[in-house]
């Protein structure tokens, strides 16, 4: 029986193209699982995880310089993620000196031209620059932590705002109170800035790499003696600035009833197994939140991530919930600043390379163990073998009876997480239907678009139409290795018609083709931009604080009402006795030395933070405000 090629309908032709009621970036009643990127592979990974959003870095500008891309990868992800109507925001997230807001802009317009859907920015500067029509969203590093901030952003044009990671639910109510048309986005997962982000100049003032500018030396993860005024030292050694992970896989919930509707995970200089497996958690954990409560996702499809997510099996400080609630528990874990894993219980015998532990774990070869010395280091060691309690070790140095031992790497749950089979599928369903001089095939997907699929056929009627129903529903189903996945096949042609498997296999891969095109086309875009208006500044003066740069910079304050305007620390300013962070975090209240928490302990203050290098970090305590500001000593210590 002799056929004829088919023509796919679709794009502007689709049948109907009603899909989902969206509004803005994210759309009515729908949230964002958000998700980072430190490359296209994790970008993918991510994607298939079920991440409505990435966000990624370019070749230049990005607040983690260490993960750059080029403008092929960040193209290559962008057409990826479309496919399932997920977005990719591009970070241009530092601040910049005139000479380069030129060389910024340029960028954001190949950015544009590429298909990115938004861009992140910190500097203000931009906001006076030609930037595309493309969604703007306010980096947290312009420390969106004010009510009259945020509100601020949302009449100059932004999208969106990135919550500061210490704010508690009230204070993110009573933003959303007073900026009801933007988005905002939350820090759910991840480690945690000791310092209100983009007010952190330590690693700058310390060695002349700035955080502002991408290439932050994370000297809060060192370890450092407390010394009180009289020199005496009140803690003897301690990563006294370094924080636990965040984690509020169990208070999703209330972030959204708190107005937020974008839920970030830290994370751009992670590894995909990290950003794969917390995707995955997530994604679950959104999941159960919107079924309840009558929202959807705000991209397309089903991720089947092919393992079981435990967010405690990749990288993590130990986890806290911030200040989501007050200040409630440790947020910091000075002991050491890496990864410490599950307890796995207490040596009981040492013999040579074997040690003996009571545990409940089941340990595998390949395991990698961790465990705090007599003199408080953090050590390791690798299972090599595992023999009922027996555990044959690659080395017991420093390992005694009674030392509490950790599993820091799962060598079995990385194992299956590496040959799982990550894919995302959209749901579809099928129609087969008579028409004039041949058949058509119908699609609809999940958002509601659809597609047909044509072919000229000399149809004859099935001898067997049991039989040839069958053959149209098993074959039809088969959706391979496509984005989609076939929820249903009807054959609502009469009589049954006889099509070969070939028709069968061409029709199915033609609809699909024609309905990906139509896809493409009803897919979801915004527009977006500054808007040019002399909306007052919540602040009439700022300093260094306002990390003002550039010229460009300095005329939008300038317009919207600042009257005196210092440049910013990058310009050059010596920051001796200058403030170098603000934090929530109080040493003094994780060493149990808070008056207000009923401490009697004498400590003459101010206290110090000393380096191994005998340089020297200031202390002030405002007790009423419950905040902590560290400043950069002229003097030096000895050790």
């Amino acid at each position: 029986m002799a056929h004829e090629a088919g023509s796919g309908i679709a794009a502007g032709q689709s049948l109907n193209a009603g899909g989902r009621d969206r509004c803005g970036l994210l759309g009515c009643r729908a949230l964002e699982l958000l998700a980072p990127a430190r490359d296209l592979e994790c970008g993918r990974a991510a994607i298939d995880c079920g991440a409505d959003a990435v966000y990624i870095g370019a070749a230049e500008f990005g607040a983690r310089e260490a993960a750059a891309n080029s403008l092929d990868a960040v193209a290559t992800l962008a057409a990826y993620a479309h496919r399932f109507w997920a977005r990719v925001y591009v970070t241009i997230n530092t601040i910049l000196h005139d000479s380069e807001l030129a060389v910024a802009e340029r960028l954001a317009w190949r950015l544009h031209e590429i298909g990115v859907d938004a861009l992140i920015i910190q500097d203000a500067g931009l906001l006076e620059c030609n930037l595309p029509p493309l969604p703007l969203i306010a980096s947290t590093q312009m420390h969106n932590n004010t009510p009259e901030k945020v509100a601020f952003l949302q009449e100059v044009g932004f999208h969106r705002a990135i919550l500061a990671r210490e704010l508690h639910l009230d204070e993110v109510r009573a933003i959303r109170r007073a900026a009801p048309r933007i988005e905002l986005e939350c820090f759910i997962h991840g480690a945690l800035c000791v310092s209100y982000s983009g007010q952190c100049y330590l690693s700058f003032a310390l060695g002349g790499r700035s955080g502002n500018r991408g290439q932050c030396a994370q000297p809060c993860r060192k370890s450092y003696r407390l010394v009180d005024a009289s020199g005496r030292v009140v803690h003897d050694r301690g990563h006294l600035l370094s924080l636990r992970d965040l984690n509020l896989s169990d208070h999703l919930p209330e972030l959204l009833e708190a107005g937020v509707s974008s839920f970030k995970i830290e994370g751009r200089l992670k590894d995909m197994a990290y950003v794969a497996n917390v995707v995955a958690h997530y994604r679950g954990r959104l999941d159960a939140v919107m079924v309840d409560r009558g929202l959807r996702p705000s991209s397309s499809g089903v991720a089947r991530p092919g393992f079981a997510p435990d967010p405690d099996k990749t990288f993590n400080r130990g986890y806290t919930a911030y200040f989501l609630h007050g200040r409630a528990g440790s947020v910091a874990f000075p002991s050491t600043p890496k990864m410490v894993g599950e307890e796995v219980g207490r040596v009981t015998k040492v013999d040579g390379i074997t040690i003996t532990a009571a545990t409940t774990l089941t340990l595998h070869p390949g395991d990698g163990l961790c465990f705090f010395d007599e003199s408080g280091e953090l050590r390791g060691t690798q299972v090599n073998a595992v023999r009922g309690a027996a555990i044959a070790a690659g080395s017991t140095a420093g390992i005694r009876v009674g030392t509490l031992l950790f599993r820091n790497h799962d060598h079995a749950f990385q194992a299956r997480l590496k040959a799982a089979r990550m894919e995302r599928r959209i749901g579809v369903a099928l129609t087969l239907e008579s028409a004039l001089g041949g058949v058509t095939l119908l699609a609809r997907d999940e958002d509601g678009v659809e597609a047909r699929y044509d072919i000229a056929y000399a149809v004859q009627a099935a001898k067997d139409p049991d039989a040839a129903l069958a053959t149209a529903h098993r074959q039809l189903m088969k959706t391979g290795d496509s984005n989609y996945a076939c929820s249903e096949v009807k054959v609502e042609a009469s009589p049954v018609p006889f099509l070969a498997v070939s028709a069968l296999n061409g029709m199915r891969r033609g609809v699909l083709d024609a309905l990906s095109a139509a896809r493409e086309q009803r897919r979801p875009r915004v527009s977006g931009g500054a808007i040019a208006n002399e909306v007052p500044y919540p602040q009439r003066e700022l300093t260094y604080l306002g990390n003002v740069l550039n010229r460009k910079a300095e005329a939008f304050y300038r317009r919207h009402g600042v009257a005196t305007i210092e440049r910013a620390a990058e310009s050059g300013l010596d920051m001796h006795g200058r403030k170098v962070m603000t934090t929530r975090y109080c040493v003094k209240e994780q060493l149990g030395l808070c008056p207000r928490a009923g401490s009697v302990d004498a400590v003459e203050e101010p206290l110090y933070l000393v380096d191994e290098d005998g340089s020297r970090l200031r202390l002030d305590c405002d007790c009423s405000r419950c905040e902590m500001e560290i400043y950069l000593d002229s003097g030096r210590m000895g050790r």
